[in-house]
């Protein structure tokens, strides 16, 4: 019998087709998860390399979840529960889905606004807007969140407490009192100190809320909420001090209403700095000066209603914006020459969406 022979062609089509497999069975992928706080659940997509969003899971969490964060390894995604009784919530992420399982849960003191973990992940951190207020709660050998050991006093409405990259120094803003907390942290025992003074004090009715670290450390980005402005802080070696460098505003030229600026987040490279804007519903993009640290204007796109929470995809190449009001998330790409925002597609989510957090999976 004679033998048969492949076409070349359709031989090296094969072979493409069998390599564009291979390449993609080993790239990352990145999940999503945003919190939905009417819903009592948090969403979980996909998100494809294209930019592309496909729905994953809908965990229910049993309350009105807002605030989250994710261990630095990506195993355990932790979210509060601003309604009765306050609490936290750990959920095991499957690392090869990204999906969420109950993982165990613990009690808070108050309702909060911010949660976020140390930079060793023994100690979790909140902020408490309503009860004026940070706390530290231990972790155990599981990483599941124990009652908190410390509550400290702040002055009015504390907003975000974020530990800097050494671990040793912990910020945390209080919107009420127009000040940037600081406080010196003992990883060992997760104990908070306040300073005697703090980091930063700005003018009254500034409403300081989000801020985000520079990827050298140098830099502080910190947004207000009352009056949209955005200042650019520089750190001083070994003290909590900040030196105001720059203030700019996030607020689109043409707006007239009352501002109610709210997240802050830099691209991966710190090339490019974003930051979303209530009262007129839009999303303001700057590029970052990669030695002074200061900030020009990019531009402002409108986005959607209430835009609480968005973030970044880890690649630098999307931002991912929720609507608390339009119960909506809105997909963009990151031009990575210009940051300019090009919208890709929107999606429904389930009611008052307000968090967002990405992480890439090996």
């Amino acid at each position: 019998m004679r033998a048969r022979t492949l076409n070349p062609g359709l031989f090296r089509k094969l072979i493409f087709s069998l390599l564009a497999f291979s390449a993609s069975a080993v790239q990352a992928a990145t999940v999503v998860y945003v919190a939905n706080a009417e819903s009592k659940d948090i969403s979980v997509f996909s998100l494809s390399r294209d930019g592309q969003l496909v729905a994953l899971q809908t965990m229910p969490v049993g309350g009105t979840v807002m605030p989250m964060t994710i261990s630095a390894d990506k195993a355990v995604l932790y979210a509060a529960l601003r309604s009765k009784p306050y609490s936290v919530v750990a959920l095991r992420i499957d690392p090869k889905s990204g999906q969420l399982s109950e993982h165990g849960s613990a009690p808070l003191p108050e309702s909060m606004a911010n949660i976020s973990l140390d930079r060793s992940g023994k100690f979790l951190f909140a902020a408490s807007y309503g009860g004026n207020q940070v706390s530290v709660s231990p972790l155990d050998e599981n990483r599941v969140p124990l009652a908190a050991t410390q509550i400290l006093p702040t002055p009015p409405m504390a907003h975000q407490i974020t530990a800097q990259p050494d671990n040793k120094i912990v910020y945390a803003s209080s919107l009420g009192g127009d000040q940037l907390l600081s406080f010196s942290f003992d990883p060992v025992k997760g104990a908070l100190t306040p300073s005697s003074e703090p980091a930063l004090s700005l003018p009254a009715k500034s409403g300081p809320r989000h801020f985000v670290f520079s990827k050298d450390n140098r830099f502080i980005y910190l947004l207000d909420e009352l009056d949209g402005r955005l200042h650019v802080l520089q750190r001083a070696s070994n003290t909590p001090q900040l030196k105001l460098l720059q203030t700019t505003s996030v607020i689109p030229a043409q707006f007239t209403g009352t501002p109610a600026a709210a997240d802050l987040h830099l691209t991966p490279d710190s090339r490019f700095l974003y930051a979303s804007e209530r009262g007129s519903n839009t999303l303001s993009g700057f590029r970052v000066d990669a030695k002074s640290g200061e900030l020009s204007l990019i531009g402002s796109w409108p986005t959607e209603t209430q835009p609480r929470g968005f973030n970044l995809s880890p690649d630098g190449n999307f931002l991912l914006a929720v609507g608390q009001k339009s119960h909506q998330l809105s997909l963009y790409r990151i031009d990575s020459q210009s940051g300019q925002l090009t919208l890709l597609a929107q999606y429904a989510m389930g009611k008052n969406p307000n968090w967002v957090e990405i992480i890439e999976l090996p």
